[in-house]
């Protein structure tokens, strides 16, 4: 059997995951459905454990079938499946352009890093804390380079060519109203991409083998696999082509006993594409250990398997602008106890617990209304998304974010139930309402509410608003739509802990028709 074609599948299955993942984060348009979304990051490691964590069902077992292809060929997540390894193999390759002299050659094992990592990486999120899982999770920082970076990159170009057809009377597309940058993940997302390309471009996939936890891992179980990269003695020259073209540095030719590291061998293929003897197989381990090191290597496995399990068990226990512009600032500041959370979330806590801050529903959101949180949920949970009422709103009908979500850190919510989750309720603060500072007509808040919880009522020869916190979901159209500044008047404080909204009352109006009076025409 010709052994390239394994990288020709690697190829071709990468590819397919990166593509398709870029163009989930950088879509404004929202043309993929949401089960689509949800089959693509099914197999995203840290977020299927996550979510089934989160609701205990098999739908969520995405990460079990990874285990179950590393136990039986290796790490071929990190190589076909992980759009952040995929990343790196794009700027390797560039690197391989620009430098054609570039040769890998073999290196130790940082193990050191790699469990300190691993280690700091489990104890935090047992400990009760998922900040160091947002620094760290492949997938969730992948997110965040395509959504905080090329993104808005791809909203330019659009709106760029957008100009330039109008210029022409052409409008086969729309502009997009891009509501600024959040600068802290921006930064964030720029840093980790820098420090990508440093590693990339100069030692391939040591990310991958000394600090991303699921490189850990899945190395762990790669140990034990099934099917492993070997070197066949007696058709080997001993020419070391492959070793120059692991990008994992795995494969070790300056000993007598060639061998690849099966534990940092990412399963790449690029030594089955250029070794000129077939000396390298894919083949099952038929060697037999000797007790002491079985016994160890046991103990390790032990280890990590019961550590898991552990986890898994300690875990489970677009509105118009209000034209009404205000002659006078508004005095009297805002005092919100709590941040909103998205709906689906059921709580702050439960949110912030399993949130890994990868930016997919702040892509997908319709309104954009979901932001990137500085502060909002404390120093562990900056990154998290929050709802932020100063760009927009939630619009009544969406369910978008609760259908992608890939780690269950916000639940599915069907429509007719989102309209009575109550994720915070509405504050009015009167001395900064312009109905009282200027004497002047409004109403914007009331006219945009979509469940009446802000209503106008008679006040000296105008009308003023009137809240009713029962029926209002925290939705945020009244304080999106309020044009008092710098201090709204209107306002949405956010609930700790979600709660069931009451269902509006709705008024029939009874007309009294007199039958007995001729028909009027």
């Amino acid at each position: 059997m010709n052994l390239s074609v394994f990288k020709k599948v690697r190829v071709v299955v990468s590819l397919f995951f990166f593509v398709v993942l870029t163009y989930i984060f950088i879509d404004f348009r929202t043309n993929i459905p949401s089960q689509f979304i949800n089959g693509i990051t099914f197999l995203q490691f840290i977020p299927s454990v996550l979510k089934f964590i989160a609701v205990l069902s098999l739908s969520a077992g995405g990460f079990l079938l990874i285990l179950v292809l590393t136990f039986l060929f290796g790490r071929v997540y990190c190589s076909s499946i992980c759009p952040l390894g995929t990343l790196q193999d794009f700027i390797s390759r560039f690197a391989k352009k620009a430098n054609k002299k570039k040769r890998y050659k073999f290196s130790v094992p940082h193990n050191v890093y790699r469990y300190s990592f691993l280690s700091v990486f489990l104890l935090s999120y047992l400990a009760g804390s998922i900040y160091i899982v947002n620094l760290l999770d492949p997938y969730s920082n992948f997110g965040k380079i395509i959504s905080n970076i090329f993104r808005p990159v791809y909203i330019a170009s659009n709106n760029s060519v957008v100009w330039l057809l109008e210029k022409m009377d052409l409008y086969w597309l729309y502009p997009y109203d891009f509501r600024g940058l959040p600068y802290l993940s921006l930064i964030f997302s720029f840093s980790f991409l820098v420090i990508i390309i440093i590693l990339s471009y100069r030692n391939g996939r040591l990310y991958c083998n000394s600090v991303c936890p699921v490189g850990t891992i899945l190395g762990l179980i790669s140990k034990y696999s099934v099917y492993k990269i070997k070197i066949d003695a007696d058709n080997c020259k001993g020419c070391g082509v492959c070793e120059r073209v692991c990008k994992a540095k795995c494969i070790d030719m300056n000993k007598e006993d060639r061998k690849v590291d099966s534990s940092r061998c990412v399963a790449c293929f690029n030594c089955f594409d250029v070794c000129p003897t077939s000396g390298i197989h894919y083949t099952r381990d038929k060697k037999k250990k000797n007790l002491a090191t079985r016994n160890v290597d046991e103990s390790k496995r032990n280890f990590i398997v019961s550590s898991f399990i552990y986890l898994i068990g300690l875990a489970s226990a677009s509105v118009a602008q209000v034209k009404v512009i205000p002659k006078k600032l508004s005095k009297i500041p805002i005092n919100k106890k709590n941040p909103v959370s998205p709906p689906g979330s059921k709580s702050i806590e439960f949110f912030t617990d399993r949130c890994t801050a990868c930016h997919l529903c702040i892509t997908a959101c319709p309104t954009q209304v979901l932001q990137p949180s500085y502060l909002h949920y404390g120093f562990l949970g900056m990154m998290q998304p929050t709802m932020d009422y100063n760009k927009s709103f939630c619009n009544f009908e969406c369910i978008i974010c609760t259908e992608v979500c890939p780690t269950g850190a916000l639940l599915p919510l069907k429509p007719e139930d989102k309209k009575l989750v109550q994720i915070g309720k509405v504050n009015f603060i009167k001395d900064n309402c312009i109905v009282h500072t200027e004497n002047t007509e409004c109403g914007a808040c009331s006219e945009h509410c979509p469940t009446k919880a802000v209503s106008m009522v008679p006040f000296k020869n105008l009308l003023e608003p009137k809240t009713n916190p029962d029926i209002c979901i925290g939705c945020g159209a009244c304080e999106y739509a309020c044009p008092v500044k710098p201090y709204k008047a209107i306002y949405v404080d956010g609930n700790a802990v979600h709660l069931k909204a009451q269902k509006p009352k709705v008024e029939k109006l009874e007309q009294k028709v007199n039958y007995e009076e001729d028909f009027p025409f």
